[in-house]
Parts: C-alpha cells; sequence; structure tokens
C-alpha cells in the first residue's frame, strides 16, 4: 500500500481527504501543521505528499521549497485555495508536480495521484521461472473468518463476509457497486452507498490491524471494487 502524507490544517477537510485516500486504496498520514509534517514525513516511506500552502506556522511553499533543496523525491500535488496563475506558477517552480485548487472534483486528484504513483513507482521485477505460485486469499463462508497467507485468520461479520464473497468469487474482475450492494440483500436505489465506503474502509482496517496485510482491494472510483489476487471461496 503506498503511503501518502496529507498537510491540511482545516479539521473537517483533513478527515475528509484522509478517507477519500484510504478508499483510493492508500495508506494516508495525515497532519495539521508544517512542525508535524517534519515530525512525521519519512523518506524512505511516504512517497507522496499532498501539501496545502496557508498553514498555521507558515507557507507550504516554504516546505516544498526545503524538500526539493534536500534532494527528496516524493511526489508532491499541491491543494489549495490559491488558485491564481502566480500562485500555481510559483508552487511548480520550486518544485511541486502539479497544483490543484480545492474546488476541484477528487477524482482530478485521484487521478493526478495514479499519475504521480506510476511515474515514481519502479517496475516490478519479473517473476522467476520457478517461483511458486503465491497462496491463494481464502473466504470460510461457514467459520465467517477470512484466512490470509502467513498471517492470522480474521473473523468477520455478516456483511463483511457477503462483501468479500461477491468480490472474492471471482478475483481480478472489477464488480460494481450495484452487484455488492444486491449482494448483500438491498435495494441498489435506496441504499445510501456511502455506508458502502465506510464498509470497506473498516474492514481493510480491521484486516490490517489483525494481520499486518493490506486487504487486496482496489477501488474503482463511483464504480465499484476489485480484489486483485489470488482467491478461493470455501463453503
Amino acid at each position: 500500500m503506498l503511503e501518502v502524507i496529507l498537510l491540511e490544517d482545516e479539521p473537517v477537510l483533513r478527515q475528509e481527504l484522509g478517507e477519500f485516500l484510504e478508499e483510493l486504496g492508500y495508506a494516508p498520514q495525515c497532519v495539521s501543521s508544517l512542525q508535524a509534517f517534519h515530525d512525521h514525513f519519512d523518506a524512505s516511506r511516504h512517497r507522496l505528499a499532498v501539501i496545502d500552502l496557508g498553514l498555521p506556522d507558515g507557507s507550504g511553499l516554504e516546505l516544498i521549497q526545503h524538500l526539493r533543496r534536500e534532494g527528496q523525491q516524493v511526489g508532491i500535488v499541491v491543494f489549495s485555495a490559491r488558485q491564481t496563475s502566480a500562485d500555481r506558477i510559483a508552487g511548480l517552480e520550486l518544485g511541486a508536480d502539479h497544483y490543484l485548487g480545492k474546488g476541484c472534483d477528487l477524482d482530478e486528484l485521484a487521478a493526478v495521484l495514479a499519475a504521480l504513483a506510476r511515474r515514481i513507482s519502479p517496475p516490478a521485477p519479473p517473476p522467476a521461472a520457478d517461483a511458486a505460485q503465491a497462496p491463494d486469499w481464502s473466504l470460510e463462508v461457514g467459520p465467517r473468518r477470512l484466512i490470509i497467507p502467513n498471517a492470522p485468520a480474521v473473523p468477520l461479520s455478516q456483511q463483511d463476509l457477503m462483501v468479500l464473497r461477491c468480490l472474492m468469487s471471482q478475483p481480478g474482475e472489477n464488480i460494481s457497486r450495484r452487484q455488492i450492494i444486491e449482494a448483500m440483500g438491498f435495494d441498489y436505489l435506496d441504499y445510501d452507498q456511502r455506508r458502502l465506503d465506510t464498509q470497506m474502509r473498516r474492514l481493510r482496517r480491521r484486516v490490517e490491524d489483525a494481520s499486518g496485510q493490506t486487504l487486496p482491494v482496489k477501488t474503482l472510483r463511483n464504480s465499484g471494487y476489485c480484489f486483485y489476487q489470488s482467491a478461493r471461496v470455501v463453503p
């Protein structure tokens, strides 16, 4: 899971953006000041940074300049209410990779982060010819638990079970929100889809807290989800 450090001083927006990053499959570290950024930033972990400019203890532009002078290769996205041409030019000249206004569609932020992630992540080496196939993730329906390779099993609620059953029955396939909601027994037109987003966030956290591993579910923005590892469902 790619780690992102988010610097935003407004509490509600910071929480919303943190949850949005989680939904996209990132691991966000959310901080509210320049000092907190310096305290928590780890170049070996944080490959992406989303930075506001107007902060209680200084300017995000100075932070960007500092990071680049240190030679940090972190991908930087400015996310600011300052949207004049002069602001954008200053941000880009000081080392930001992208500059977005806070009024933009969050799908644009998602696309920018995905493009940056592709650029900064080295390509995975091809697997060795004799490499053993990675073990499956297994969903045991009867005991209601998720079996994770090389980690403890995770007990599941009934709704978590139904969501994972829908995804893990077709690993590698894009499963729409409608398919998942109807698999849980709800009417798609009456269902508040924010409940599904909240459930997925909690499920990701439960798996990571219990096993130390990342649930291999990719969010398909405004579409659905995909379980991207090999998987099997056991009655």
